[in-house]
């Protein structure tokens, strides 16, 4: 499986980190930038799956434009939740691949998503009819398949319904959360985690963790590499405070996630 992090940012984007938005892709030879979660990039063998986009908030359009696959690549879009960083971008894309020829979306989130995207084509009704729009509801605890990938969710701890996805021992993102022992659990045996760690822990929040509280949680879990993203503009300046904090209780390579980021998971 090959991942990019297209944007790393939250509802308070800075300028080289827009919001949230990850590309899932079947792995490749070769790694782009080094970064392969064993060092040793893909594992060669007949890839599964199709491009897959996870989450969609605002740039994200603009950083998948950037990419080879392209907005005309990406036909699947997986939500984690409804928040406004996370999804502003949904109605975008559409009209993008429309303008594009392409006549596919596909978009997959936990419940309360149809209505979401009726929501939205009210608003912008001259986009309702452009493609052939399919909208599918999942719930935690129940695995399914999405662009040929087969996939868990887990309820996060966050203001909205969230689910954090996991495909199988490969990747497991967190979505928006606080950090807990279930969706550490979740995690455990993943290769590769991305986990919201939107603040430094001098910030008193909720609905989202602070490094130590993550790495309190990630604590003997078997996970090789953490990447901390959903980063807000408090974190400027601190990335390393924080990394060292994770690392303090967390013993897996620990790293702060960056737009443009791309890697090799073996599967």
């Amino acid at each position: 499986m090959r991942v990019t992090f297209l944007g790393t940012g939250s509802a308070m984007p800075l300028p080289d980190r827009v919001q949230t938005g990850l590309l899932l892709e079947p792995s490749v030879d070769g790694d782009s930038d080094g970064d392969g979660a064993d060092g040793s990039g893909a594992d060669g063998g007949e890839p599964d799956g199709r491009p897959l986009l996870v989450d969609c908030g605002a740039g994200v359009l603009h950083r998948l434009s950037q990419t080879d696959v392209g907005y005309e690549g990406v036909a699947t879009v997986l939500l984690t939740h409804h928040h406004l960083d996370h999804v502003s971008d949904l109605l975008a894309l559409l009209k993008a691949r429309w303008l594009a020829g392409e006549e596919h979306l596909e978009v997959v989130g936990p419940p309360g998503t149809k209505s979401l995207v009726d929501d939205l084509l009210t608003a912008f009704d001259y986009l309702e009819g452009r493609v052939d729009l399919a909208v599918r509801e999942v719930a935690a605890d129940e695995p399914f398949e999405v662009a040929g990938y087969s996939v868990e969710a887990h309820e996060t701890r966050h203001s909205v319904p969230c689910l954090a996805y996991r495909f199988g021992d490969a990747f497991t993102f967190s979505g928006d959360s606080e950090a807990f022992e279930g969706l550490a659990n979740f995690a455990d045996g993943s290769r590769v985690l991305a986990h919201d760690c939107s603040f430094p822990d001098e910030v008193d929040v909720s609905n989202h963790p602070t490094p130590t509280q993550l790495g309190e949680a990630l604590a003997g879990r078997d996970v090789d590499r953490l990447y901390l993203t959903h980063l807000y503009p408090h974190t400027e300046g601190k990335h390393r405070e924080m990394l060292d904090s994770v690392e303090a209780q967390f013993d897996g390579d620990v790293r702060i996630a960056r737009d443009g980021l791309r890697f090799e998971i073996p599967e």
